[in-house]
């Protein structure tokens, strides 16, 4: 064993030392270890040496030349570099469109799916191949009953029985109604109701009404725990108050740009279904959806991505143009396009369009 002499100077630093345990009062340049036989102090007094283990001892001595007082700290750098790296919000899709839709909102460790419409092999390997796992799935919110975003939901959670899917009672009537889903997702269910708030994972969601031809159909209002928001509504014919209500509070908004009105009346659909996706209830042409995000976009709007687009009445570059020019006609000029380059990064708005059939960029939320 060894011990801590002080010297008689030092009287002060030993009573702190005994009586409170605390080695960082120590200077190292006046205390030494010494061997030597224990000595047991006088009644009332403390002994000038007393016995040290070693191991003590040399953190005593060493504790300034590792780490200096002002640099410790509960959290180290790497730490706080991870954590951070942990709660940013990320958003990717993996299908958007009739032929499939779903998508990932969520941190590195804990999400949501909205909607699943797209193959679930599809949707485990994509979030593999992005730094992610199905483990991160807390629940799936559906947004209506039509095949292209429920028709996979049971392969997606049928080995999961710690999640659920969240839709109204509605909704789940019509999956089971109108398409050959297994019934066993009633065991799944969580039922929602809209206008009325409800906790899944890092997130508080609000479902509100849309108006689109489905059973029951919703849109999402999602807050983040870490203050970030965002509106999602992928279906609908029409803006109705509670879509401008919930698209005017986000940051970032999820909204559908269907058709261009010029290609679907010249295309080859039977009049109809042009009828059926130009009605109230059906889809929104892209002029509809621009002129929307003119008149809501604002300094708290970070970011846009139009959804489901038509594969025979639309195109990618003429959705976003569309967008694009009523934005700047509404002044706001500096828009990015999402893709994360260093020019798209220095502007205060992102825009751009999800693919219909394949897997998105992941996009950072903040």
């Amino acid at each position: 064993m060894a011990k801590l002499k002080f010297s008689p100077r030092q009287n002060s630093k030993r009573d702190a030392f005994y009586m409170t345990g605390n080695l960082f009062d120590l200077d190292p340049t006046d205390s030494e270890p010494t061997p030597g036989p224990r000595h047991q102090p006088a009644s009332g007094n403390l002994d000038l040496e007393s016995e040290i283990h070693p191991s003590i001892a040399n953190f005593v001595m060493n504790s300034r030349k590792t780490a200096p007082r002002e640099s410790l700290s509960p959290r180290s750098d790497l730490e706080l570099e991870l954590t951070s790296q942990t709660e940013t919000l990320n958003f990717i899709t993996f299908g958007s469109g009739s032929s499939g839709n779903c998508a990932y909102l969520g941190t590195r460790t804990e999400g949501i799916l909205i909607d699943a419409g797209v193959h679930a092999d599809t949707v485990k390997e994509q979030l593999r191949i992005h730094g992610l796992s199905t483990r991160n799935i807390k629940g799936i919110i559906l947004t209506h009953d039509h095949t292209d975003h429920v028709k996979y939901v049971y392969p997606l959670i049928k080995k999961r029985t710690d999640i659920g899917i969240y839709c109204t009672p509605k909704t789940l009537s019509g999956m089971l109604r109108r398409h050959s889903i297994s019934r066993r997702i009633k065991d799944y269910h969580r039922p929602i109701y809209k206008e009325f708030e409800f906790s899944l994972g890092p997130f508080r969601i609000t479902p509100f009404d849309v108006s689109h031809d489905g059973t029951d159909n919703v849109g999402y209002y999602i807050e983040f725990s870490g203050g970030t928001t965002m509106a999602v509504a992928t279906d609908l014919g029409c803006i109705t108050p509670r879509v401008d209500h919930y698209m005017r509070l986000a940051n970032h908004i999820v909204i559908e740009s269907n058709y261009d009105a010029r290609m679907l009346a010249n295309g080859p659909y039977p009049m109809h279904l042009k009828a059926r996706i130009a009605a109230d209830n059906g889809h929104l042409d892209n002029t509809v959806t621009a002129s929307f995000l003119a008149s809501i976009a604002s300094e708290k709007l970070r970011s846009v991505y139009l959804c489901h687009l038509s594969q025979d009445n639309n195109l990618p570059e003429l959705a976003v143009e569309t967008s694009l020019r009523a934005l700047a006609e509404a002044g706001f000029t500096q828009v990015g396009d999402a893709t994360g380059s260093i020019e798209s990064r220095a502007c205060p708005l992102q825009l751009t369009a999800l693919p219909r059939t394949s897997t998105s960029l992941l996009f950072t939320l903040r």
